[in-house]
């Protein structure tokens, strides 16, 4: 599998603070390796349009669709609480 980044996800994951960004890209590599690693707790959110979510840390989440062997990463964000 491969990520592939739409401009929305590059612009969002630049302009979250350093922290959000190093907890990105080890949770990216635990994606790579396995969808099912617990500490993504990835689920889909979205049936219809086939959108995922996962967890960066406790306060943020990127969504992204599987698309072939692509992980097409959509947005990062903070969680609502």
């Amino acid at each position: 599998m491969n990520l592939a980044f739409t401009a929305r996800f590059d612009r969002s994951l630049r302009e979250a603070a350093p922290m959000v960004q190093r907890a990105f890209w080890k949770q990216s590599r635990f994606l790579l390796n396995a969808l099912r690693h617990p500490s993504l707790r990835a689920k889909k959110v979205d049936e219809t349009r086939d959108i995922w979510q996962a967890r960066v840390n406790r306060d943020w989440r990127f969504f992204f669709k599987i698309l072939g062997n692509d992980y097409y990463l959509l947005d990062i964000t903070p969680h609502p609480k």
